[in-house]
């Protein structure tokens, strides 16, 4: 009997051993292994290489000075384009001339507008300065009336004063007369009743009865007289309210002219400003026809084209871009990043169409960026919630290249802290906010310190 099995399971064996040696493991396997093996021990080591934390945003090119951002050149008033004097592109000076306007408005259209007010301003001045000398006028007047007054009516009360002295005289003849005629009278009685008697002469009591109707007589005339003496002095006090109420009557009058005149004045004063403000007005407008450059620059792009245009009050003509302005980067960041930021801070710029190759974390090995340091942080959001910053070129950095021009578009990263790159990793997996070793700075350079506060 053959041993037949024994050998085929040699045979077995032996096919087994060259299948295995041929499906060894390859030399490309190894290599690939070991490769694996050194790029996760890189990664490992890579995770605690220092990472520096940023903030990134967008934006564009501006002016740091307001005055040197493009401006638009505006006219002050209404008119008809005639002539343009510079072209787009040219460069201008301040005070040179843009454009020529002439007038549509009919009220201006006189060309000897502006002579004729300084006619009306001259004829103005001239009325005032007349009713100026005549109010000088009346008020002398006025002062010549006041002291007659003093003088007639002093003479007044003179002639008053001698009419009561002559009263008084008056007043004493008249008590002297009429003691006389007692006396007269008592004896023509005494002497009627001797005569009766027969005791005294009938030419006697003729006589004594002349003697008495003499001193009726005389007390008659002394009443008249003393009559006479009131009604003067009556009469004198008449004359003095009389004289006082005319001449009153004269100063009033004199002093209502002049208050009238100065009234006028005072109107042609308020009408001779008015043509003055009208007359300097005019002298601008007739300054305003020729638009001229508010300051150095080039003229990048005119509003309006052709002769004969008609442009409004206020409206812009023309873009004047300033020369050489302080550039500076306009970028917006988003609010949760804003109490991260401080002025002074490093800033990495990425300008559109310059070539650039940028690792945020690593600001050192990036190429085509150039530095900047925070300026300006705005304290009020923009349009989208997000806040502006202004960055200008950094003194220790690569200075910024000459062919930038105002509004093309950046990149840029606000350069924090350095972390390792594990924990950067973790904290964009977990949304967490980049960390800060110390607080920010306020606009004011002042560090914030709530511990000292509380």
């Amino acid at each position: 009997m053959l041993n037949l099995s024994d050998n085929k399971n040699q045979e077995i064996q032996h096919q087994e051993s060259v299948l295995f040696k041929t499906l060894g493991s390859p030399r490309s396997g190894r290599k690939v292994a070991r490769i694996l093996i050194s790029v996760t021990f890189l990664f490992f080591i890579l995770l605690f290489f220092p990472w520096q934390q940023n903030i990134r945003g967008n934006g564009k090119l501006t002016a740091f000075n307001p005055a040197q951002r493009p401006q638009s050149v505006e006219t002050a008033i209404a008119g008809r384009i005639e002539s343009w004097k510079v072209r787009e592109g040219q460069f201008v000076k301040r005070g040179d001339t843009i454009l020529t306007l002439s007038e549509i408005k009919d009220k201006f259209f006189d060309p000897e507008l502006l002579d004729r007010t300084k006619e009306r301003l001259e004829a103005k001045t001239s009325s005032i300065e007349s009713k100026k000398d005549k109010v000088t006028s009346l008020e002398g007047q006025i002062t010549s009336l006041r002291e007659l007054l003093v003088f007639k009516k002093e003479l007044a009360e003179n002639k008053l004063k001698q009419a009561k002295l002559k009263l008084k005289i008056d007043s004493v003849d008249y008590e002297t007369e009429k003691i006389q005629y007692a006396n007269q009278e008592s004896i023509f009685r005494r002497n009627q009743k001797r005569e009766e008697a027969g005791i005294l002469s009938l030419t006697k009591l003729q006589e004594s009865e002349s003697k008495y109707e003499e001193a009726r007589n005389k007390i008659n005339s002394a009443e008249n007289k003393l009559a006479d003496s009131r009604q003067e002095v009556m009469n004198a006090k008449v004359n003095i309210d009389a004289v006082q109420s005319e001449l009153l009557d004269k100063i009033n009058k004199a002093e209502s002219d002049r208050n009238n005149t100065q009234a006028e004045i005072y109107d042609g004063e308020g009408d001779l400003a008015k043509l003055r403000n009208e007359l300097a007005n005019l002298t601008i407008r007739n300054d305003q026809y020729q638009l001229t450059a508010p300051q150095d620059g080039f003229l990048v792009k005119t509003m309006k084209a052709g002769i004969g245009e008609t442009i409004k009050e206020g409206e812009s003509v023309a873009q004047i871009m300033p020369e050489n302005p302080d550039l500076a980067v306009e970028m917006y960041v988003k609010a949760m990043d804003v109490p991260l930021i401080g002025e002074d801070r490093k800033v990495r710029i990425q300008f559109d169409g310059w070539p650039a190759l940028q690792f945020s974390g690593w600001p050192n090995v990036s190429v085509g960026t150039f530095g900047g340091v925070v300026r300006v942080i705005d304290r009020v959001n923009s349009t989208g919630g997000l806040y502006r910053i202004l960055v200008t070129p950094d003194p220790e950095d690569e200075p910024w290249p000459e062919q930038l021009r105002i509004g093309s578009g950046t990149k840029g990263w606000v350069m924090l802290d350095n972390v390792a790159v594990w924990y950067e990793i973790w904290r964009q997996l977990n949304g967490f906010p980049p960390s800060l070793y110390e607080a920010p700075k306020d606009t004011k350079g002042k560090v914030e310190n709530t511990e000292e506060k509380k």
